[in-house]
């Protein structure tokens, strides 16, 4: 099987929403991520992103888990680290940014009361200016 097939699978089966909630960790969340980078430009790849983690979380019976604004973040994270260096493909990205798979990573960005906030569910806002 060719490297990418297998990140070619998951990023298909979520699209088309044949992923098991209960089997999908950030770490896939990170990858289909990246994966939808891949084919699409940010703004694209967001409306994909979003689209398939809300009916993830509807399919796990808990449609309020979905966060736009956690979402949003990553994927800008995700984005720009792929453009700041060269990588050989999805493993490589992983071995050296795998500080992304820290569900914590955005306290670094965000007061945990923002992210907690309804607002921030609901809505991308923007992190603090430092």
């Amino acid at each position: 099987m060719p490297a990418n097939e297998g990140a070619a699978d998951l990023l298909d089966d979520f699209e088309e929403g044949r992923i098991d909630p209960a089997q999908f960790p950030h770490r896939a969340h990170v990858q289909v991520s990246y994966e939808l980078l891949e084919r699409h430009a940010f703004p694209e790849a967001l409306l994909h992103l979003a689209r398939g983690l809300r009916r993830l979380a509807a399919a796990a019976g808990r449609p309020e888990v979905y966060h736009e604004t956690i979402t949003a973040a990553f994927l800008a994270l995700i984005a720009e680290r792929r453009l700041r260096a060269q990588y050989a493909g999805w493993d490589d990205f992983a071995v050296r940014n795998s500080d992304l798979f820290e569900k914590t990573l955005l306290a670094e960005y965000y007061e945990p009361a923002v992210l907690r906030s309804p607002l921030a569910r609901e809505t991308f806002i923007l992190p603090k200016r430092v």
